[in-house]
């Protein structure tokens, strides 16, 4: 009975990883698509302010009506005032990806732009994890890390010359 208990919850670890994992690859392929979308703003409206402006709209109208959907209610005070000062810039931060999207994306290309982003987000999580800054668990930079971010550096050039 244990051995099989344990083989369910097991199991469906594995299924939730999986999960986790589709997830999140959906998130990385519609990157692109989110760079091309707010580029094509961008160039319709001829000023990359504005058509940010306008991406946060939306991204905003979509969230409230999510949260309607879901019913959840909103943190209480406490919640809030206990949120660390720095994971109150995520916003402000994903303001920089996005006007860089619609800036540069269309005139560096979709793989070039893609492959810069990802290569400095997979440089910065090495970082990140390695001394466990911003909440996350530590993770050592070891060398085949420290490998895998110099073949994405490989990749880049490889995608940027070709």
């Amino acid at each position: 009975m244990f051995c099989w208990t344990f083989l369910e919850r097991r199991a469906r670890h594995i299924r939730v990883n999986w999960i986790i994992y589709v997830l999140s690859a959906a998130a990385g392929a519609a990157n692109p698509g989110q760079a091309a979308a707010n580029a094509e703003l961008n160039k319709a409206l001829g000023q990359v302010l504005t058509a940010t402006a306008v991406v946060y709209l939306s991204g905003l109208i979509g969230i409230l009506l999510l949260r309607v959907i879901s019913g959840h209610g909103l943190p209480s005070a406490v919640k809030f005032a206990s949120v660390p000062w720095w994971a109150w810039l995520g916003g402000l931060l994903s303001i920089g990806t996005t006007l860089a999207g619609a800036a540069f994306a269309q005139r560096l290309g979709s793989g070039v732009f893609t492959g810069i982003s990802v290569t400095a987000a997979v440089i910065t999580s090495l970082v990140l994890d390695n001394f466990g800054w911003m909440g996350f668990k530590i993770h050592p930079a070891t060398l085949p890390r420290m490998l895998g971010g110099l073949l994405m550096i490989a990749g880049l050039w490889l995608t940027a010359r070709f």
